[in-house]
């Protein structure tokens, strides 16, 4: 999972996941949400599976600002330079929230975490202020960080159980090969988690705006680009 070998293996499938995709979506709706015209992601390290949300939730501000004339600033990450605000670890949540905090300081009202638990120091950051809220990563955060689950807009979700599925059905079917499974909006690999609390909060037309988007990826009519996205 996340990764693959130089060189196939024969009974090796690796399974990876373009959330670029997913985090595309979850741009354009923090930009579309954001009081502040400011919003902020940062990584645990800077490796392919944490910068591709990174790129992709950057670039969906772009589209936003591109689409709707709007000019939301991102703090955290320069996609065309492949660098912004690491906290080294995924472990140190104390670090997250002193990354997160200077982001508040900075004005920025929405916070997409790459950092596996470092994210909850995020989270605690954002509790701790006025008006700020986060997007989730991998998992829905809302069920699997209840204690902050009032600050969670969406997650963007790596569908790890979508891609053991598939490969289970290929070794159940004898159909089982080597060759890399990666999760899209498509096949449902990644996507966007519900609302929850926020389902009544965000405008209908942005909610459609998004949805629009998806499909339009979907068909190919908008590409996300990244250069950590897997390739089958």
């Amino acid at each position: 999972v996340d990764s693959a070998p130089e060189e196939p293996i024969e009974n090796l499938k690796p399974l990876l996941f373009d959330t670029a995709q997913a985090a595309y979506l979850s741009g354009y709706l923090a930009a579309g949400l954001t009081q502040t015209g400011t919003v902020a992601t940062f990584g645990g390290i800077p490796i392919p599976p944490v910068t591709v949300f990174m790129d992709g939730f950057v670039d969906g501000v772009a589209k936003h600002n591109e689409d709707k004339g709007t000019d939301v600033a991102v703090l955290g990450w320069d996609k065309e330079a492949q660098n912004g605000s690491f906290t080294g670890d995924f472990e140190d949540q104390n670090k997250g929230k002193q990354v997160t905090a200077n982001f508040i300081q900075q004005g920025a009202d929405i916070i997409l975490p790459v950092a596996g638990p470092v994210g909850l120091g995020a989270a605690a950051a954002a509790q701790e202020a006025d008006g700020v809220n986060l997007i989730w990563v991998d998992s829905d955060g809302y069920e699997t960080a209840p204690d902050f689950a009032e600050l969670f807009i969406t997650s963007v979700l790596k569908r790890i159980d979508s891609a053991t599925f598939a490969a289970t059905e290929e070794a159940l079917a004898e159909e089982f090969t080597n060759e890399t499974y990666v999760g899209t909006l498509e096949n449902e690999g990644v996507g966007l988690a519900p609302y929850h609390d926020f389902e009544d909060v965000i405008p209908d037309e942005l909610k459609a705006e998004v949805d629009a988007l998806e499909q339009a990826i979907i068909d190919g009519e908008i590409v996300v680009e990244s250069p950590a996205s897997p390739t089958a």
